[in-house]
């Protein structure tokens, strides 16, 4: 549950037609979720020794700093905080924000309800209200019921077309067709990210040897199977082109099936369950900031934590005001593609940190990764296959990450000076 707790976020509910306007037909996109899951696993594995090997440096921030270099680890907390979780928020806000105007009616746009749905949140955090743990657990059952539902109801409603798997391919086989599933696998990789947070639990279990592993695999796999039975029925009721048509693809498919009041009880569960995400990730992310600033690479005020709420108001602030600059600045397609080409390239190179591990550890970890180097090498690689497709195919996009990503550089050698 806390593998498949997560992934599962918004964007099973609305990346299935972004993913049919890039390739059109039903093996094309199914095969997208499905190698995307692949890469998922693969990359849960990475993890989960990387966590045995360093149980006590915090994740992703402290593996790049100490198998790379400072200037690495502070560039991946300079994106995180500039692209990849502000932008990753923003882009599940303008979710909610879609699922809220259907709900509502209201006509207000996109971006407006996100920029305020984050300010609200940014304000409740820096107050010290945490959600706890019976809403959290609320807030998940009301996610994967309303999977569970799309499922259900979509395997019963026959009223859709039927699903043709011919053509296998939209197009002849050639460059432009590896270039398209290159492309389509952005917004895949997006739904499928959370998978690194498991990794973090690895000192609180009695044998992470065993259920570690376990709760990785069956949590991963739980999790392709689920997208490919949405991916499976959204196709089923709507059609390749159908599904490319809709912005808000289960509530399309839930009103098809069970009419106006089916679209509108899964359109409030999805509202819901990207408000769990965004609560939660205000409080977890501003600590690679709090970590940045005691490093003494950042602001020293991005380090204060207020006596009162004992919360870091600064960190929670600071990203709150990014994300809602972001929603506002970009459409949704266009957030997921700047945040992927940056986010992967720090994927990347925690993957390739286990080589420098496994080569400079004389002791075992307890946990190895199954079927090393090769497994580890395919992540590598189809990391670096993502930055490079998504450049390729969404090249303005993309630019404003790498942009970003490279005014870190001088900022680092700013920063790095004691204050």
């Amino acid at each position: 549950m806390i593998v498949m707790g997560g992934i599962v976020g918004s964007g099973v509910f609305i990346n299935p037609y972004v993913v049919a306007r890039v390739v059109h037909t039903p093996l094309m996109i199914l095969g997208a979720w499905t190698i995307g899951g692949m890469i998922a696993l693969a990359g849960a594995f990475i993890y989960a020794e990387l966590a045995a090997r360093r149980p006590n440096l915090g994740g992703q921030y402290a593996y790049i700093r100490e198998a790379w270099h400072p200037m690495t680890a502070f560039l991946y907390g300079w994106a995180l905080l500039l692209v990849t979780q502000t932008g990753g928020m923003a882009a599940v806000a303008v979710t909610f924000s879609r699922y809220f105007i259907e709900i509502t009616g209201t006509h207000l746009s996109d971006g407006m309800v996100a920029s305020l749905t984050l300010a609200a949140l940014t304000v409740v955090n820096c107050l010290g209200v945490r959600s706890g743990s019976t809403v959290q657990n609320i807030l998940m059952v009301l996610k994967l019921g309303a999977v569970a539902a799309l499922v259900v109801v979509g395997l019963t409603y026959s009223g859709g077309p039927a699903l043709a798997l011919k053509p296998l391919f939209d197009r002849p086989v050639s460059p432009g067709l590896f270039t398209a599933m290159g492309a389509a696998l952005t917004p895949v990789l997006f739904a499928y990210g959370g998978w690194q947070t498991a990794s973090f639990m690895t000192a609180e279990l009695k044998n992470p040897r065993r259920d570690l592993v376990r709760g990785l695999l069956l949590g991963v796999a739980g999790v392709i199977v689920l997208y490919l039975a949405v991916n499976w029925v959204c196709l089923r009721a709507l059609g390749p082109a159908g599904l490319a048509a809709t912005t808000t693809p289960a509530s399309t498919v839930m009103r098809l099936a069970l009419g106006e009041q089916g679209g509108r009880w899964t359109a409030i569960a999805v509202a819901v369950s990207t408000l769990g995400f965004l609560s939660q990730g205000m409080l977890t992310a501003p600590r690679v900031y709090f970590a940045m600033a005691a490093d003494g690479l950042f602001f020293r005020q991005v380090a204060w934590v207020s006596p009162s709420t004992r919360v870091p108001v600064v960190s929670i602030a600071m990203q709150g005001v990014m994300a809602t600059v972001i929603a506002l600045s970009g459409k949704y397609e266009q957030i997921l593609n700047y945040v992927v080409s940056v986010d992967f390239i720090f994927f990347g190179l925690t993957g390739a940190a286990l080589f420098v591990f496994r080569k400079r550890d004389t002791g075992g970890a307890g946990f190895r990764v199954p079927g090393h180097p090769f497994t580890t090498a395919f992540f590598v690689v189809a990391c670096a296959g993502v930055v490079a497709s998504t450049v390729y195919s969404y090249p303005s996009n993309s630019l404003i990450g790498m942009a970003i990503l490279a005014a870190g550089v001088p900022a680092y050698y700013l920063w790095r000076k004691p204050v």
